[in-house]
């Protein structure tokens, strides 16, 4: 297979059986969208010694391939490809109560920081709200299969939790906000 055909050129690209669209179409922004979100979690997971965290984030970029892959084949197309089901959703649900249990209840807002994985986790969760908000722009305009937006919302909750775990773990305190306010002498 070649790395480069050209058939882009144009600035369309063709995506299952939909014919040629046009790479600004919302189709193709949810796909390259989700195809960013996939990068940023194998930057997060590049920058990760915690076999706890790489094992969930390996578990994530392969859904997120199915992802992809039902965004690509519309509902109704003739190319049925994989679809994100509610085992996916209940899957990431399942690790954002496990991690939870670690981490304990949140208190206040925190801001995205503390080590340099948690940042990038907290990075990755930004990517995949604007992943969720560019699917729900597609909703607007086809049929979609629901699921992508509940597993995509859930997503970015887990990746706030590990982001915390990995803090937790390093013993970094994640930054409050507001920041508490100094105890009266």
């Amino acid at each position: 297979m070649p790395y480069y055909t050209g058939a882009g050129d144009t600035g369309e690209t063709g995506i299952c059986d939909e014919g040629r669209l046009k790479k600004s179409s919302p189709r193709v922004k949810a796909i390259g969208d989700v195809d960013e979100l996939n990068s940023a979690l194998g930057v997060c997971r590049a920058a990760c010694k915690d076999k706890d965290i790489i094992g969930i984030i390996n578990e994530v970029q392969g859904e997120l391939f199915i992802l992809g892959s039902d965004l690509a084949a519309p509902a109704g197309s003739k190319t049925e490809g994989e679809r994100i089901l509610p085992k996916h959703t209940k899957r990431v649900e399942c690790e954002i109560d496990g991690v939870a249990k670690e981490v304990g209840d949140l208190k206040c807002f925190i801001l995205p920081g503390g080590t340099d994985l948690a940042a990038r986790l907290h990075f990755a969760r930004a990517v995949c709200r604007r992943t969720e908000r560019t699917i729900v722009a597609l909703s607007e305009k086809e049929n979609i299969n629901g699921e992508t937006l509940r597993y995509t919302n859930r997503l970015s909750s887990l990746l706030f939790v590990l982001a915390r775990m990995a803090n937790e773990r390093a013993k970094v305190k994640d930054i409050e906000w507001p920041p508490a306010a100094p105890k009266k002498k």
